[in-house]
């Protein structure tokens, strides 16, 4: 949460870019449809000076049945340093952690998880509620097919 706001302050600036991800390359994996995921990593990642891949499966051999698993090898042979991935089938993230060697962040598996929005979630709480130890929050929605939801916080 400290960094968060560390970086908060950052794109507030002028000029919003740091050197932290200098020289790292990140492929961003969008197996699934996403419009706001997408442009938060990708700028993100561009504020952070890394250098970055947009995969997008709807062009790509997985079209022809290249595997999850292939298609991921055949881009860290690249040096591709990380991945970022969005995928329909739940616990595809952990999946692929179990079976290659490199950092993976997981940017929403279907209705199973989407840990980078419960992240911001958090801080939002935070930022709102100050230290979120012993507070009672109650998250009302359809977070089972949609990622909007009200917060009710009772202090």
């Amino acid at each position: 949460m400290k960094t968060a706001t560390q970086f908060k302050d950052i794109i507030n600036r002028p000029i919003k870019k740091v050197p932290t991800l200098r020289d790292i390359t990140i492929a961003n994996l969008f197996f699934e449809n996403s419009t706001r995921t997408r442009i938060s990593f990708e700028l993100a990642q561009k504020r952070l000076s890394a250098d970055i891949i947009n995969f997008s499966s709807s062009s790509s051999s997985v079209k022809k049945g290249e595997t999850l698993l292939d298609t991921v090898n055949n881009i860290l042979s690249m040096k591709v340093d990380m991945i970022v991935m969005r995928h329909a089938s739940p616990g595809a993230a952990h999946y692929l952690s179990e079976r290659i060697d490199a950092h993976i962040v997981n940017a929403g598996d279907g209705t199973h998880e989407h840990p980078t929005q419960a992240l911001l979630d958090a801080y939002s709480m935070q930022e709102k509620l100050g230290d979120l130890k012993g507070k009672k929050i109650a998250i009302i929605g359809d977070i089972m097919h949609s990622r909007v939801a009200f917060l009710i916080f009772f202090v």
